[in-house]
């Protein structure tokens, strides 16, 4: 029996192309992205000490921009090496050695899956913890985007409970006018009130001024004194939300997050649901825009690379344009989130199918 390797020489080569090319392009743009941003945010540079900016900023922010705009170094890379292959006749050579075009095409998927993987898993449990030290830099000496401060705030934070507070503080744990209650078969069992409420840690608070009234047997007990800590299921980032805390958790932590809030009746987490779907939806991403690519470049054309080039960074573009103008449908309501980040690969599939049907004849 003839053993047949699976990956042969010629997909090492293409996939070492690819992959390489990919490297050259990330380390290219993050150079330029680098010295873009310490030119717009030098002053904040200046005043922050030196290990914070290089390790607490810098070392974060370089990956979750890479991650950011994957599909983009990806795209770039298959329509640059591709149309060198082109360019140099090798396309053709290996198209007539026997190989067909379709079988070509697989280093190609075997290489963007290795990106959609990476991808994945950054997005998914390597960078959200590195971009709480990162949005807390900003916070700190760029600028302050945390929401430190909630009025009328009302939550469910259990089946049957209702908590609500009129105003929280966070820089102190502090929040006032505190009222918790408690329902069974639609009907008022219980009712905490209290002057104060503080946080301490997970699910803990210590109220202070309180008073309980029980319902029972149709009688009203009373329990009141100055202060008691007790256990309630929910934490200031439940109400508290920040422009950026959906980039602060891992893809279980995120699930969990929006599980639990949409049980409370909480409206605000679109963004949240946006970054779900958005970290699946790039993945498949690697795959759409390498077929393009592929298509769009292993054909020699007149007028070399550049119109290769030049068309790929119009279509990269164009969908990350398209993706944030549907990201935006999600937040106002007009589509689910799980739609809005999906439309964009649905249309570019198309386009790469018809792309790849009319590059394969």
């Amino acid at each position: 029996m003839k053993f047949t390797r699976p990956i042969k020489i010629l997909d090492w080569y293409i996939i070492r192309k690819f992959l390489g090319t990919y490297i050259f392009a990330i380390m290219l743009i993050l150079a330029i992205t680098i010295m873009f941003d310490i030119n717009e945010k030098l002053d904040a540079f200046m005043k922050a000490p030196l290990r914070a900016t290089i390790f607490d900023y810098f070392l974060n922010f370089l990956p979750y921009f890479a991650n950011q705009f994957s599909p983009l170094f990806t795209f770039i890379a298959v329509i640059f090496f591709t149309s060198k292959m082109a360019d140099n006749s090798e396309i053709i050579a290996i198209l007539s050695s026997g190989v067909s075009y379709h079988r070509l095409l697989r280093p190609y998927m075997i290489s963007a899956t290795v990106i959609a993987i990476a991808t994945y898993v950054l997005s998914a449990y390597i960078i959200p913890p590195a971009n709480i030290e990162r949005i807390n830099y900003t916070n700190t000496y760029v600028k302050n985007k945390r929401v430190d401060y909630g009025s009328n705030i009302m939550l469910q934070v259990d089946k049957g409970e209702i908590a609500y507070m009129s105003r929280y503080d966070n820089t102190t744990k502090t929040g006032i006018k505190f009222s918790l209650e408690k329902f069974k078969d639609k009907q008022l069992v219980s009712r905490l009130t209290a002057q104060t409420i503080k946080w301490d840690t997970l699910y803990q608070w210590r109220v202070q001024n309180y008073m309980i009234r029980d319902f029972r047997d149709n009688r009203e007990y009373i329990t009141s004194g100055y202060s008691l800590d007790t256990i309630i299921p929910f934490e200031p980032r439940d109400f508290l939300i920040s422009k950026n805390d959906h980039e602060t958790l891992t893809s279980p932590q995120l699930r969990e997050y929006i599980n639990r809030q949409k049980e409370r009746g909480v409206a605000n987490i679109k963004s949240f649901e946006i970054e779900n779907e958005r970290r699946y939806a790039m993945c498949a991403a690697a795959y759409i825009l390498t077929i393009i690519g592929m298509s769009l470049s292993s054909r020699k054309v007149k007028g070399g690379m550049g119109i290769n080039i030049g068309i790929g960074l119009v279509l990269s573009f164009s969908y990350i344009l398209f993706t944030t103008v549907t990201s935006t449908f999600a937040v106002s309501g007009l589509a689910s989130p799980f739609v809005a980040m999906w439309i964009p690969n649905i249309v570019y599939s198309i386009i790469a199918i018809v792309l790849y049907r009319k590059a394969a004849r």
